[in-house]
């Protein structure tokens, strides 16, 4: 099994970045701006470190957030995106700026090809 790919490497930016995302929006992935609010909500919300994902729960999009080491993989859904928020992760550059952290990872960092790709 591949790792699960999540980050955009450097090079991929620009057109390339807007198109995946304009084909990740057609094929409903991420179809209303709604389902990011979603997802910035569970990574803000969630109380301590862990992670918020989009998941594929058979053919409905669902956003769940995990603490710790959880993985929704253990209940059957297919993960198509992540979030990390555990401190490690952002505290250097954002402090206690959680939101704006995880604001700054779907505008900049999040891979919308690999979740498409993820989705199948």
């Amino acid at each position: 099994m591949e790792p699960l790919v999540l980050l955009e490497q450097p090079e991929a930016k620009g057109r390339r970045r807007a198109a995946c995302r304009t084909q990740a929006e057609n094929r409903g992935i991420i179809r209303q701006r709604r389902r990011l609010q979603e997802l910035v909500a569970a990574a803000v919300s969630q109380l301590g470190s862990g992670w918020a994902w989009l998941v594929l729960d058979r053919d409905k999009l669902k956003v769940v957030k995990t603490a710790n080491a959880e993985t929704p993989l253990t209940t059957g859904v297919k993960p198509l995106l992540t979030i990390d928020v555990w401190e490690h992760d952002y505290y250097l550059d954002y402090q206690n700026r959680r939101a704006d952290y995880v604001n700054a990872v779907l505008d900049k960092l999040i891979n919308w090809e690999s979740a498409l790709q993820n989705a199948g």
